[in-house]
């Protein structure tokens, strides 16, 4: 069968790494056909999280020129932001005949058991868990006994670099006025800089 990732995510902005742990996926796994990046519509009243538009025109340069990258918009144009479980409902039933891998971090494994419906969500898809900084999948699992039970359906992408690069650590550098462009593709960074985003304090997050 075969597998398509999602990958869900606010993207703000997308980077290296984003593009790098998708096309680890689908170098270490010959069965994977797509990874269909899927950025938050504007649920969060935050400032420092630029438009959906943006961050979705942002994606779209990248996956435009990667015949397995694809970027959707359905998040960004529904009316409420769906759940996760939604989400893959949604692509499950554009892929019936596909198997859904939910791609994310171990920061997001860590709260999972308390997400919506998680048991829903892994009784019919699986989860493709890329490290963080220190964290490891193995031990967030076996403290979590909602975990343990799933598993099997819980599966480590194999990527060593650029653990520790995240789009806040990005935003920061920019508002301290040090070029960034080695850390985001240069479409991204041309693109930030035309359209002057994360210029000011109130555009930045520090996570």
């Amino acid at each position: 069968m075969k597998k398509i990732g999602i990958f869900g995510g606010v993207f703000n902005p997308p980077h290296n790494f984003h593009f790098t742990i998708a096309q680890s996926i689908l170098n270490e796994n010959k069965d994977f056909v797509k990874i269909i990046f899927v950025p938050t519509g504007n649920k969060y009243d935050k400032p420092e999280v630029i438009d959906a538009e943006h961050r979705f025109n942002m994606l779209k340069l990248i996956c435009d020129k990667n015949e397995h990258f694809a970027v959707s918009r359905f998040e960004i144009d529904s009316k409420e932001q769906p759940y996760s479980y939604e989400t893959l409902d949604h692509f499950k039933s554009i892929y019936p005949d596909s198997e859904l891998y939910f791609i994310f971090g171990t920061d997001n494994l860590k709260t999972f058991s308390k997400w919506k419906n998680p048991e829903y969500l892994l009784k019919n898809y699986s989860l493709f868990v890329y490290e963080r900084g220190t964290d490891k999948i193995d031990e967030i699992i076996e403290h979590d006994e909602f975990l343990q039970k799933y598993k099997e359906n819980i599966k480590k992408a194999n990527c060593d670099i650029f653990t520790n690069l995240n789009s806040s650590f990005i935003r920061k550098k920019m508002l301290e006025g040090k070029n960034v462009s080695y850390l985001i593709p240069d479409s991204v960074y041309e693109y930030i800089k035309k359209n002057k985003l994360y210029e000011q304090p109130e555009n930045l997050y520090f996570a």
